[in-house]
Order: C-alpha cells, then sequence, then structure tokens
C-alpha cells in the first residue's frame, strides 16, 4: 500500500523518505537488527545475574560494552572515512553474528562466564567498527531535502525497538536464552545481506593515511565548527544530567514505594515520551529555528529532571520523566540532522565518532 500523500496545506510530507525506496530497504534491515540487539542486551542481563547472582556482574557488563567505545571510536570513524561504507557496516554485522552465535553456544554449554565477557567485549567493538559508517550511510541514501525526515524516522524506529525489543526478549528467554542470542545473530546477518541490495552515492575524497593527525581530525573539524561543537556540548550536558535514570531503583522504592511493576512504569517513561515526540514531529513541518528549539528542548530537559528529583509523588515523577524523554528526542533529532548536513561527506564517519563518545549517539 502506497503512503499517504504529502499534506495539501503545508506541502509537508511526513513520509518523503520512505518514497525514496533505498531508504525503505535500509531502514527495516537496521529496524530488525535494532530489536535483536534489544533482545541480547535483555538475555545477557538476566543470565549473567542468574548464573553468578552477583549485580557486581551486570556492572561488568556495562563496563565490557563501554570500553570498546572510549578505546575505538576515532580509528572506526577514520575507517568509516577511509574505506568502503557499506562494506565496513557487514563486516561489523558479520563479527556481531559470530560474536552471538558464539554466546549462544556458551549458554547453551554453560561455559565459564569470563568468556561471556570478553565476548561482549568482542561484540561492542565490532558494533563500534561499523557504528560511524552506519551513521554516515544515511545522507548517501536520501536526497538532502529529505534527510530530516528520514532522521526523524531513525529516532522513531529506535524508539520503538527499545519498547519492543526488551519485550520480545522477554517471553524468547522465557523459552530459551540461547535462542534469543541466535536470534540476535540471525538479525545482524539478515541486515549484512539487505545492505548488499541497496545503492549508495558518495562524493568522498582521499583522506589519506592513517596518523594522528587524521584520526584527529574529526575533533579538530568539531572544534572549528562552532555550531556542531555547541550542539554536542548542550547534548553532554543533557547526558549527565540524564544519569538520574540510574537512581530510579531507589526512587521506585525508597521513595514512592511502588514495587517493581512501578519501576518498571518508571524505566519506560522517558522511551514513551521519545516515541510520542518522534511521531510528533514526523508530522510538523521542518523548524525554522532549530538553534532556539535546541536551547529550549535542553533547558526543558534539565527543569524536567529536578523536578523529578525534589518530586514526592510518583505520577508527578512519571509526567517529568516522559518529558525528559521528549525533550532529548528533539535534541537528537536537531543535532544529527544538523550534524550531518554540515558535515562534508569525506568528513561524516570521524565526527559522528565524536559525537559518539560525548553523547553516546
Amino acid at each position: 500500500m502506497a503512503a499517504p500523500s504529502p499534506n495539501p496545506s503545508t506541502g509537508h510530507d511526513p513520509y518523503a523518505a520512505f518514497r525514496v525506496p533505498n531508504y525503505r530497504f535500509y531502514v527495516l534491515g537496521w529496524f530488525i537488527a535494532m530489536l535483536g540487539t534489544r533482545i541480547q542486551s535483555v538475555a545477557i542481563g538476566w543470565e549473567m545475574y542468574q548464573r553468578t547472582g552477583d549485580a557486581l556482574s551486570l556492572g561488568l557488563v556495562g563496563l565490557a560494552q563501554a570500553l570498546p567505545t572510549m578505546l575505538l571510536a576515532l580509528p572506526a570513524g577514520f575507517l568509516a572515512d577511509k574505506f568502503n561504507r557499506p562494506r565496513l557496516v557487514m563486516v561489523s554485522l558479520l563479527a556481531m553474528t559470530a560474536t552471538s552465535l558464539s554466546l549462544a553456544w556458551l549458554s547453551y554449554t554453560k561455559g565459564p562466564v569470563s568468556w561471556m565477557y570478553l565476548l561482549l567485549f568482542l561484540d561492542a567493538a565490532a558494533v563500534m567498527i561499523g557504528r560511524p559508517a552506519r551513521v554516515a550511510l544515511v545522507p548517501q541514501l536520501v536526497p538532502a531535502q529529505v534527510f530530516p525526515n528520514a532522521v526523524t524516522w531513525n529516532t522513531s524506529l529506535m524508539h520503538i525497538s527499545s519498547v519492543v525489543g526488551p519485550a520480545l526478549g522477554g517471553f524468547i528467554i522465557a523459552f530459551s536464552v540461547p535462542l534469543a542470542y541466535t536470534v540476535t545473530a540471525a538479525s545482524s546477518l539478515l541486515f549484512a545481506a539487505m545492505l548488499t541490495r541497496l545503492h549508495f552515492r558518495t562524493d568522498r575524497k582521499d583522506v589519506g593515511a592513517a596518523s594522528i593527525r587524521s584520526l584527529l581530525a574529526g575533533i579538530q573539524f568539531v572544534w572549528n565548527t562552532r555550531i556542531i561543537l555547541t550542539m554536542i556540548s548542550l547534548d553532554l550536558f543533557a547526558v549527565l544530567l540524564g544519569g538520574a535514570v540510574y537512581l530510579l531503583p531507589i526512587f521506585a522504592e525508597d521513595i514512592f514505594h511502588v514495587g517493581a511493576t512501578g519501576f518498571g512504569w518508571l524505566r519506560a517513561a522517558p522511551a514513551v515520551g521519545a516515541f510520542c515526540m518522534a511521531i510528533l514531529m514526523v508530522y510538523l513541518p521542518p523548524m525554522k529555528r532549530a538553534g532556539r528549539a535546541l536551547l529550549w528542548t535542553v533547558a526543558g530537559f534539565g527543569v524536567a529532571t529536578i523536578i523529578f528529583g525534589l518530586s514526592k509523588n510518583y505520577w508527578l515523577a512519571f509526567a517529568m520523566l516522559f518529558l525528559t524523554g521528549a525533550f532529548d528526542n528533539v535534541s537528537m533529532i536537531i543535532r544529527q540532522t544538523l550534524q550531518q548536513l554540515l558535515t562534508p561527506d569525506h568528513m561524516r564517519g570521524r565526527v559522528s565518532a565524536v559525537s559518539s563518545v560525548f553523547v553516546g549517539a
């Protein structure tokens, strides 16, 4: 069935990106892979805690997955600008397929937990190697005038996966934990296969041989491009404030006394808010004053976080967390859109890598 026609009163087409066949095929594969990633995240957390009975094991899982971002972000950005991006993403996905299948085998055979930490590190490294290249692919799939709509749909689907994926993961691990890893491997492999069917346009220049200067070129570009630097700085501020979500178990148990169910709703509130805002932005015309909107959304995020911290009422806290997700989503869409449009194609990988280090984008 064809997508609805553009809104005649505004001239804005909320489905503009989906009218580009390349984008439709890409985003379907990416969404499936994202679901797989969410499923694996649920499975690994559940299995590690079941096998060790130690909350510290969950912290070590986070550490194993965070280290590759810090260690490999800049080299991954250089690789994304130096080599063929679709092939680099496919290599990343094939490596992720291998690590997920290895996790499935270790889970099935009850192999050493230490090996699982190693596989999680390798899996996160594979993700990081492909991330800057994948982010830089979207501008090569759609015309510049359609790119903001593509970013909005990307964030919408990302938030859908963050809600649907864990739910699917819960159903799957209730039946079989190794099956969850196998499903994740299949989703990565499917996305890699779908990438072979796409056509990408490029106007990249040769970035030269690997050197300290070429690795740091992304940082230099961000520093010299004040708009991007300001956006990343504002988002970093929001990320630091966003650490409040890690305190939600304390709020749910000791302040609101709502138990596990209430905690689950609090944890879901930001994702629900972000998804609702993303859908709203799909149907709204592009913002004319993105800079002002970014300032207001970061300020709104901060105010909502402060009110949440002071709240003694459960529903007020839920509403504030909902708003933090909504405000954060606007900030993400503006930042990703302007960052990609203001960055030359031959620099997009390295600039995306810098962004991923500071704001985890």
